[in-house]
């Protein structure tokens, strides 16, 4: 899906005296870019413009390898800087996370951009959205009659209610892989280390309701709703924050399960032993 941007490109030739190189590397939530100096200052008036071209170096942050760092969502960043290169946005043939797109079109303040993905409001979609609204209000207002009038009209606040359709049953696997040291002295207490990464499993649509903008799609993008995955991850460490999560949409847990491997730090017997263990909690939505 190719979206057009009817202003031509502006040219912006390299500045001899500009303080920044021709190549620049940057960290953007975690993922690494590089790209020329000249794409990042394509659109005049632009945050990036006005960082890589009013700034110094010196004024930018960055992050512990030097590269330039901007705390906003990388996996998106990809497609404004794909805009940046020719001003021409094009899009996966499925790709939902459009408005989310939007929102960081509107903070690095491209303005063509955002307009090209601006929600396209038809007719039918607009008379729609006020029917099903005035459909669940006006009910409360007229008396109903007889017991054939109330179950028709309950089936009609059903097919209606974005939130009942949006609750499809299913399963997500929630897996954590953690590690701890514990002396030989069984009196010893547990050096724990932190959850390194939670991972999600299971069908993407269900994954993307429940944990919305904390889901890290980064290692399986584009991926459509009706297929599933093993590859996401959350952008936290907590275990109670994700049940807490599945919870609130509704999921309960049916399952668990655990392994784990035993290991000494050296070949020193009196070393301590150090447990590795994986662990998946597995929640279903009937």
């Amino acid at each position: 899906m190719a979206l057009a941007d009817p202003e031509c490109r502006i040219s912006n030739g390299a500045d001899s005296a500009s303080p920044f190189s021709d190549i620049i590397e940057l960290n953007v939530g975690g993922q690494v870019y590089v790209t020329r100096h000249t794409t990042l200052i394509a659109v005049p008036d632009s945050l990036l413009w006005n960082m890589f071209s009013k700034k110094t170096p010196t004024e930018l942050a960055r992050d512990s390898k030097g590269r330039f760092f901007l705390d906003r969502d990388g996996f998106l960043f990809r497609y404004i800087l794909d805009y940046l290169r020719d001003l021409n946005l094009v899009l996966p043939d499925y790709f939902p996370e459009k408005s989310r797109l939007q929102r960081e079109a509107q903070f690095f303040k491209l303005r063509e951009l955002s307009k090209l993905l601006s929600p396209k409001m038809s007719k039918d979609n607009s008379i729609n959205d006020e029917i099903c609204q005035s459909d669940s209000e006006e009910p409360s207002a007229t008396p109903l009659v007889g017991p054939d009038t109330s179950r028709t009209l309950s089936v009609a606040i059903t097919a209606h209610s974005p939130s009942l359709e949006s609750k499809k049953s299913g399963y997500i696997t929630v897996g954590y892989r953690g590690s701890y040291t514990i002396g030989r002295d069984i009196q010893t207490d547990a050096k724990f280390r932190r959850v390194a990464r939670i991972t999600v499993c299971g069908k993407t649509s269900l994954a993307k309701e429940v944990f919305g903008d904390t889901l890290n799609e980064s290692r399986d993008p584009d991926r459509p709703p009706e297929r599933y995955t093993s590859r996401y991850y959350l952008k936290y460490n907590f275990l109670e924050q994700a049940f807490d999560k599945l919870s609130e949409f509704g999921f309960h847990m049916v399952a668990c399960s655990s392994t784990g491997t035993c290991a000494y730090s050296s070949s020193d017997p009196n070393e301590d032993k150090i447990w590795t263990s994986y662990t998946e909690y597995v929640f279903c939505r009937e």
